[in-house]
C-alpha cells in the first residue's frame, strides 16, 4: 500500500504534530491547507489516508469529501471537526467517511484511529486475496469482482459508494449468515461508531435501492427480524 498520507487542515499546528508521528509508523505526511487544494491533491495522486477537516477555507471538508467519493470511493478518509453534534457525524459517515473525530483530541486517540484504519484496510485486502480464493462472486444476475471492486447487475455495472461496496462484498462472502446491525457497524465502519446502527439501516435501504427490483419487498439483502440482514443463497433473476 501507499506510505503517504493526505492532510487537509489550515492548522499548521496539527500538521507539525502529526508529522512526527507519522514518521513512527514510517508514513510520509503531505499537506494541504485549503479544500480546494487538498482535493486536486487527493484525486491527482496516491495515498493511503486522507484526513480532512470540516471547516476549510475555499472548500468546506464535506464538500472535498463528496468530490473524493466520486472518484476514488475506497480511498480511507478520516474527519475532523471543531462541531461535536451527532448531525455532523452522522452526515459524514453517510457521505462516506471512514473514520470521524472531534477537535479538540488527543494525538494518542488520533495514531490509534489511523492505526484502526489501516488495520481494517490491509484487513479487507487479505480477505480479498485469501488463498487466491473468491475474488468473485456469481449469484446469476448479479456479480462482484472484490478485487475490482466492481458490481454487475443485469450486464450493469453499479455504482456503488465505498462502504456500500464493503457492506455488500461482505454479504456476498457469506450468504445465509445473519449479521446484526452493531456487527456490520463493527466490520464496515469500525468500532469507534458504537450507537451509529442507524447507520447501517441507511446504506442498506440505499444498497437495495441499486440491487433489488422492488426494495420494497427485498430477495437479495433480507431483513431477518430481531437480529439484522443476511444475503440469499438463492440466484438472483
Amino acid at each position: 500500500m501507499n506510505q503517504k498520507v493526505l492532510l487537509i487542515e489550515d492548522d499548521p499546528d496539527i500538521g507539525k504534530l502529526l508529522e512526527i508521528h507519522l514518521e513512527d509508523m514510517e508514513l510520509e505526511l503531505d499537506n494541504a491547507t485549503d479544500g480546494k487544494n487538498g482535493l486536486q491533491k487527493a484525486l491527482e495522486n496516491e495515498y493511503e489516508l486522507v484526513i480532512l477537516d470540516i471547516n476549510l477555507p475555499r472548500l468546506d471538508g464535506l464538500e472535498v469529501l463528496k468530490g473524493i467519493r466520486a472518484q476514488k470511493k475506497s480511498l480511507p478518509v478520516l474527519m475532523l471537526s471543531a462541531k461535536s453534534e451527532e448531525f455532523d457525524k452522522v452526515l459524514g459517515l453517510e457521505l462516506g467517511a471512514d473514520d470521524y473525530m472531534t477537535k479538540p483530541f488527543g494525538i494518542r486517540e488520533l495514531m490509534a484511529r489511523i492505526k484502526s484504519i489501516r488495520r481494517r484496510t490491509y484487513s479487507i485486502k487479505e480477505e480479498n486475496d485469501k488463498n487466491g480464493q473468491q475474488v468473485s462472486f456469481d449469484f446469476g444476475s448479479l456479480k462482484i469482482n472484490t478485487e475490482k471492486r466492481k458490481v454487475i447487475l443485469h450486464g450493469r455495472v453499479l455504482d456503488l459508494t465505498a462502504k456500500e461496496f464493503d457492506l455488500l462484498a461482505l454479504f456476498a462472502s457469506n450468504p445465509g449468515k445473519a449479521f446484526s446491525r452493531e456487527i456490520l457497524l463493527n466490520k464496515v465502519w469500525g468500532y469507534n461508531f458504537a450507537g451509529y446502527e442507524h447507520t447501517v439501516n441507511s446504506h442498506i435501504n440505499r444498497l437495495r435501492a441499486k440491487i433489488e427490483k422492488d426494495p420494497a419487498n427485498p430477495k437479495i439483502i433480507i431483513t431477518v427480524w430481531g437480529i439484522g440482514y443476511k444475503f440469499t443463497e438463492d440466484q438472483v433473476v
